[in-house]
This record gives structure tokens, C-alpha cells and sequence, in this order.
């Protein structure tokens, strides 16, 4: 099963990729945690993110791309993987179509986790909320000003993938607002779905 989860800041697409994972066996591709193992790893691909990274720049698509691909081919991707946060653009998505291409595998589905980004906000908040009322450090995207700035991005550069993937018919849609008990049945049901 390969996948992507699709959706806003705060969507809760982490939460129910962390479900997936404990589900299926099957590995959450997060480009932040990749770039940092690839950088701690030493690979070529990683010493390159390392210089861009420590020059303050952002990471090209070139380089995340490359430690996308060096990823999936690692031994727990071979039953499938769930990218969570990539692809963010539409070139991105072109060269994950190009790479699993490649390898001769497809993508499975897409889900959309659909939200209300006014309600989004006041998850932010109360998220905010409740890791300081348990003495855990808040995020620093969980601050509204932060947020909305991410929204504005997510909007801009990540939501035309949306049509990108529709248009393919891979797109799912899920109501990302139900209870997270509630979305993720609901995944599971795009799944199942999926698989036939």
C-alpha cells in the first residue's frame, strides 16, 4: 500500500499516519525526519542537504527528491509507505509519479483530509493549550500568527495537487473535522476500497 496524505497544517494527517503505520506494518515518509536521518547518516545525498541546510538555505526539490528516492528503496518500504508533507508542490508530485515509475509500483490512493480552517486555528490553539498544561514544549508552529502564514503557503503551492491527483483519479476525499476515531475508519474504508 502506498499512499499519501493530503491536507492543511493541523489536519491531523501525522495522527492518523502514526495509526496507519501501527495498522499496516508499513513505514510514515516524513521529509523532515529523512533529511535529518540522511544528514546523520552521511549518505551523499544527506552531505549535500547538510551544506545547503547549514548555509541557512532551503533544501531544492533536487535534494529532497533524491532522499525520497534513496528512502523507498530501503527494505521496509517494500510492502508500500505512507508520504506524509511530500509531495508539497506539483513539481514534487511529478518526480514522485517519475520515481515510482522507476521502480515499476504505482500509488495506491491519495486521502484528502478535508477541514475547516477557521476551526483549524482553535485545534492550533487548544493544541498549544494542552502541551503546556502537561509541561510539554509547544511547538512553534502552534502559534495562530505562525499558522496562518503556513495555511497561506499550504494554499498556495500545496493545495493545486488536490486537482493534480483528482484529476489521475487517485483523490479521496475524508472529512478531516469528524473525531480522529471517526477519520480514521474512514480511511480505512478508502483503503479497503483501494486494495479491491
Amino acid at each position: 500500500m502506498r499512499l499519501i496524505l493530503l491536507g492543511p497544517p493541523g489536519a491531523g494527517k501525522g495522527t492518523q499516519a502514526q495509526r496507519l503505520v501501527e495498522k499496516h506494518g508499513i513505514p510514515q515518509l516524513s521529509t523532515g525526519d529523512m533529511l535529518r536521518a540522511a544528514v546523520q547518516a552521511g549518505t551523499e545525498v544527506g552531505k549535500r542537504a547538510k551544506a545547503v541546510m547549514d548555509a541557512g538555505e532551503l533544501v531544492s526539490d533536487a535534494i529532497v527528491n533524491a532522499i525520497v528516492a534513496e528512502r523507498i528503496d530501503q527494505p521496509d518500504c517494500a510492502r508500500g509507505f505512507i508520504l506524509d508533507g511530500y509531495p508539497r508542490t506539483l513539481v514534487q508530485a511529478d518526480a514522485v509519479e517519475a520515481m515510482l515509475a522507476e521502480r515499476g509500483i504505482a500509488l495506491d490512493t491519495v486521502v484528502e483530509l478535508v477541514v475547516d480552517d477557521k476551526a483549524l486555528v482553535g485545534r492550533i490553539v487548544k493544541r498549544a493549550e494542552d502541551a503546556k498544561a502537561a509541561g510539554q514544549p509547544v511547538r512553534k508552529d502552534d502559534n495562530p500568527a505562525v499558522f496562518e502564514e503556513r495555511l497561506r503557503e499550504y494554499y498556495k503551492k500545496t493545495a493545486p495537487l488536490i486537482g493534480y491527483y483528482y484529476a489521475k483519479g487517485k483523490l479521496k476525499t475524508v472529512d478531516g473535522m469528524a473525531s480522529i476515531d471517526a477519520v480514521t475508519a474512514e480511511i480505512g474504508k478508502v483503503l479497503a476500497a483501494a486494495a479491491k
